[in-house]
């Protein structure tokens, strides 16, 4: 019960929607219990019909009222259900729009810094399975508990008004189904299912990341290690899933077993109390078979109650998500030429972290200049990236452009930077739409003068549809080289000052990847370009190329001076050559 005043304490998702369609959620609940009251009705009725119709009567009089009855509710209880149905479905599909309405908000309002605190797995799992589960949460938790629990009550007090030491032994025995199993469920295969969806969840972003380097595994050649981080989870999953449906089945057997003793309670009481007369004996049968129909609802409060513990989490998720907003920081707009970019003692750690990703880091970058930032992986240099873009902010130190800050900055984002990186994305849509997305005013001659500069008019113009060509989802139509130049036609028709590439090459052979740094660097010889790149060629397009390692800057200078003065680069030069 903590758990759960603890988990609403502060939602921002669920309570607000019960309070925002409360009569509408009335109207669910009344549907509801009307149908299954219906259905105890028609049974009730038609257990006094057959003990009536078998005394055989005088006259039909006698059995005419519960003919009548049986038919009324016999289609009531159809009616009740669609009804509810319509209305349970009208009321979650109300929620979820505005679920979604609400995520992509709080999504939107984050974009360029949501990597400070969800992977992109996070943030899939959330679209994926947390909305349905908060969904569910009302379908499979919410209206089966509370409608079973006003059944309860009914049945109780219903009993009570002819004997309450009947009534009392009916409260124990359903007491068990309603109260006692829903907690056992929770208790026991409810952590089950937490553990799953926490397996789930993780297995989701780790694929997620997985997948987005997946050329890494394929070059390195570990296909067999790539499916067994695949393999293990799915079998722990499997594995809680056996156990899962295993104690279901006892759960079940334990509520039929509880429920057929409440039975055979009524069946005793009833033969017991209605014997003074044959008219009476009419109701014991009426009395018995009122319950059957009920043992649906008693049925799902059990399961609805074990799957709290996962709603709990997407709960907690998705408010996490819109309660941790980042720090609105004032915007300003720079009114001059981007002369200089500083990184000025930056030092660096993620949030809960003690390891320092970058220490005391300077750098000057002037207009116009291009500089390479080497290292191996985890050395900082990603990290430095998106300081520089301003998704991150120095936990001391400063980033500025012009001596702004670059966290004021980022409305003026698309203005300052253009980014080409190892996967830039295409859309299913021509050639001319994708290149276009870099300056939506773009004419078409602007947007064939830049797929000229990035030497692709050949092979576009040779195609049957030319510009109109659909490249296909992800750009499958085009191979990796000429995806990344018609990402730098775009590029080039956005007309950023400042350009950073990405480890652009790291998918290509050597032959593409000279090709294009060669492309790259001559049509943005007038732009200043961050190169983020882990081995040595084409690095004699650059001006100035700085080391990272351990969280510093090991070595740094021009190709030329490091090649003279520095045997490791030398070294790693010449292996690039291969003239080793």
């Amino acid at each position: 019960m903590h758990s759960i005043k603890q988990t609403f304490a502060h939602d921002t998702w669920v309570m607000p929607y019960l309070r925002k369609y409360k009569w509408l959620l009335i109207l669910v609940l009344f549907l509801g219990m009307m149908t299954f009251l219906s259905a105890a009705a028609l049974m009730f009725n038609s257990g006094y019909l057959i003990s009536e119709a078998a005394r055989r009567p005088d006259s039909i009089i006698y059995i005419y009222v519960p003919v009548v009855l049986a038919r009324a509710f016999g289609v009531a209880r159809p009616v009740f259900r669609y009804s509810e149905r319509l209305t349970s479905h009208n009321w979650v599909l109300r929620i979820v729009s505005d679920f979604r309405k609400k995520l992509y908000q709080a999504v939107e309002v984050k974009a360029s810094a949501i990597k400070q605190t969800h992977q992109t797995g996070d943030i899939l799992s959330i679209l994926a399975d947390d909305i349905d589960h908060i969904e569910n949460l009302y379908l499979r938790t919410v209206f089966p508990i509370v409608i079973g629990w006003l059944l309860y009550l009914i049945i109780v007090i219903g009993v009570g008004v002819f004997s309450w030491p009947v009534a009392l032994l009916m409260a124990l025995l359903l007491g068990v189904i309603v109260l006692v199993m829903p907690l056992l469920s929770v208790a026991v295969n409810g952590a089950r299912e937490f553990k799953q969806k926490q397996i789930q969840s993780n297995f989701y972003t780790s694929l997620t990341d997985e997948v987005l380097g997946l050329t890494d595994w394929v070059i390195s050649g570990r296909y067999h290690d790539f499916m067994a981080l695949q393999n293990k989870p799915i079998k722990q999953i499997a594995a809680l899933r056996r156990k899962d449906h295993f104690f279901q089945w006892w759960r079940g057997f334990g509520v039929q077993f509880f429920f057929m003793l409440a039975v055979l309670t009524l069946l005793i009481w009833s033969g017991t109390f209605f014997t003074a007369s044959k008219g009476m004996a009419n109701w014991i049968a009426a009395f018995a078979l009122t319950l059957f129909p009920i043992v649906e609802p008693f049925l799902e409060v059990s399961q609805g109650a074990s799957e709290w513990p996962v709603y709990q989490q997407s709960i907690e998720r998705v408010n996490q998500l819109s309660n941790d907003q980042p720090k609105q920081i004032a915007q300003t707009k720079l009114s001059e030429p981007v002369n200089e970019i500083s990184v000025d003692h930056v030092t660096f750690s993620y949030p809960g972290d003690d390891k320092q990703i970058l220490k005391n880091v300077s750098l000057q970058i002037k207009r116009g200049e291009k500089i390479a930032l080497l290292g191996p992986s985890g050395t900082g240099k990603s990290t430095l990236l998106k300081l520089l873009l301003g998704d991150q902010a120095p936990t001391t130190g400063t980033v500025t452009i012009n001596g702004t800050p670059v966290s004021e900055l980022q409305d003026q984002r698309a203005q300052l930077f253009g980014v080409l990186d190892q996967q830039p994305y295409l859309f299913d849509t021509s050639v001319m739409n994708n290149i276009r997305l870099g300056n939506l005013n773009a004419t078409d001659e602007q947007v064939k003068a830049a797929v000229e500069a990035v030497e692709l008019k050949p092979l576009i113009e040779s195609l049957p549809d030319g510009y109109d060509t659909e490249v296909q989802e992800s750009g499958s139509r085009f191979s990796g080289g000429e995806r990344q130049r018609l990402s730098l036609a775009r590029i080039l028709l956005q007309d950023a000052p400042i350009i950073v590439l990405d480890e652009p090459t790291v998918s290509l052979d050597p032959i593409t990847e000279r090709e294009l740094l060669d492309t790259v660097f001559k049509v943005l010889h007038d732009k200043t370009i961050i190169w983020v790149t882990h081995h040595l060629a084409g690095i004699n397009h650059v001006d100035q190329v700085r080391f990272l390692e351990d969280g510093g800057f090991d070595m740094q200078g021009t190709p030329r001076a490091l090649y003279q003065d520095e045997p490791r680069f030398r070294k790693l030069y010449e292996l690039d050559e291969g003239k080793v």
